[in-house]
């Protein structure tokens, strides 16, 4: 085994707003003859938007599992002698936005871990909400824990599961595979391999979403999402089933089940997640947020001049709302491609600034209008108080607010990093004290039932807990303090 890499992220852009962060990106390939780095090297770009802390490749030759791994985006962590030395014809990719552990690069996956017969290589997506309970699993099998550091906030979900595959089993990896995923509880959706298989895994609830494509070669790939697919070329046969085990090998692709499905996709993949060029459950993110913004303008109607979209992610619902208002579509505020986080901090003068690093006004497109400004979601609210106060700054007249989700309530416990209730804007608020406090005009969310009629899948097979609080998923025993101001359902 062999890993590589000591560097560090610096600093979101916007100080003091932090959210919706991503969930993470995984990606597997199992390709006899073809270069499997490099397909996942740019499979792991197509799932850059899920995770910018971290990235990291895995390759296996069938004698031995090398692992190349760093702080920061894909195109930072790897360039062409790094891929070159990824030989072989396994491969298990990793994009990571920490919502357990440190963001440090002893947290960077993939994850890697001794077994009986040889090496694990696992990339996680998503959230486990019983880690306590799998560490003294851990812990009472002598010896095993002391793989991990357990202090300093080092220790990830990902790492104890790996830790937990690990181990003198006189059983195969698959078969160990199988036993642990009858103890893990939460959202995950796994990508690992040996030295000679790949494997894949998805919780019972189908969280967190995960394709399997088949390559013109004949090889197969795992992915997150079916942009990454897409950008490999490769087909994509089916999802990979809730509750379901896929190995693959020489043999092919072999499924097995570990558990009943029980259908509970995220409904902000569709909203905010998932790249608007992928499909989730037979259903173009795209076409949803298209929805999503047509169901707005008749909810929320206003009188405007124009209807401008906060890029990237509310372009496809203003896109909409335009369309069913008959308002006119404008950009009106131009986002810098190329700032995502940077390595320098701001000074104090450009702190107080800190949204035009990503966004600025088109003036001669804004001044003396009536604008819809469409957005994805408020968290905080921050983001939405400096491009209000910066769009009045530029000219507008009048600046309408139209959000493409429900006011989020709840923390999520399965891969998105929402703040504690206590952080969240509309927590304690009205619709119309919000507005105050972002100053708007006027302030709209679409409503929980035009959003999941949105995405064409029926409510009971989708999570809406961050919107609702009704939980499919027991959270962890250590949330009270985050459901700590309101009542809380699980939904078995």
């Amino acid at each position: 085994m062999t890993q590589r890499g000591d560097g560090r992220l610096g600093h979101e852009l916007l100080p003091g707003e932090k959210g919706p962060q991503d969930a993470c990106g995984v990606f597997g390939v199992y390709a006899p003859g073809e270069e499997v780095a490099k397909l996942t090297y740019f499979g792991l770009y197509a799932l850059q938007h899920r995770g910018q802390e971290s990235a990291g490749i895995a390759t296996s030759n069938g004698d031995n599992i090398l692992v190349f791994k760093d702080m920061g985006l894909v195109s930072q962590v790897f360039d062409e002698a790094a891929l070159e030395a990824l030989q072989g014809h396994i491969a298990v990719g990793h994009t990571r936005y920490s919502t357990t552990g440190a963001s440090v690069w002893a947290n960077a996956q993939p994850t890697l871990g001794p077994t009986a017969y040889g090496t694990v290589a696992l990339g996680h997506n998503g959230n486990l909400t019983n880690t306590q309970e799998l560490l003294d699993l851990l812990i009472a099998r002598e010896g095993m824990a002391k793989r991990l550091d357990l202090k300093g906030g080092k220790c990830t979900d990902t790492a104890i599961v790996t830790a937990l595959l690990g181990g003198d089993w006189e059983s195969s990896l698959e078969e160990v595979a199988l036993e642990l995923l009858g103890h893990i509880r939460g959202a995950y959706s796994f990508v690992f391999m040996d030295e000679h298989t790949l494997y894949a895994a998805r919780d019972p609830h189908g969280v967190r979403p995960l394709v399997l494509g088949e390559l013109p070669g004949g090889g197969w790939v795992v992915a997150s999402e079916t942009a990454a697919l897409d950008i490999v070329g490769a087909r994509q046969v089916r999802e990979v089933e809730p509750g379901e085990f896929l190995r693959i090998d020489a043999t092919g692709v072999t499924s097995r089940r570990f558990a009943a499905a029980e259908p509970k996709g995220c409904i902000f993949e569709y909203v905010y997640l998932a790249r608007p060029d992928t499909s989730i459950a037979g259903r173009s993110v795209q076409s949803a947020r298209l929805e999503m913004g047509r169901t707005l303008a008749a909810e929320h109607p206003v009188e405007a001049d124009l209807v401008i979209p906060v890029p990237e992610s509310g372009t496809p619902a203003a896109v909409g709302y335009a369309q069913a208002s008959g308002i006119p579509f404008a950009q009106g505020l131009t986002k810098n491609a190329y700032v995502g986080r940077t390595f320098i901090e701001p000074s104090q003068t450009l702190r107080k600034l800190g949204i035009r690093l990503k966004l600025n006004p088109l003036r001669e497109v804004i001044a003396g209008k009536r604008l819809v400004v469409v957005d994805d979601s408020i968290v905080r609210g921050n983001t939405q108080r400096a491009i209000i106060a910066m769009l009045r700054e530029a000219g507008a007249a009048e600046v309408h607010v139209r959000i493409s989700s429900p006011p989020v309530t709840w923390p999520c416990f399965y891969g998105i990093d929402f703040p504690t209730r206590e952080e969240l804007a509309a927590v304690g608020n009205t619709v119309e004290q919000v507005r105050a406090q972002i100053g708007a005009d006027s302030l709209g969310h679409i409503s929980v039932e035009g959003m999941v009629a949105a995405t064409q899948q029926a409510e009971d097979r989708l999570c809406t807990a961050c919107f609702t609080g009704t939980y499919p998923i027991e959270p962890p025993v250590d949330a009270t303090r985050l459901l700590a101001t309101g009542p809380l359902e699980v939904v078995k």
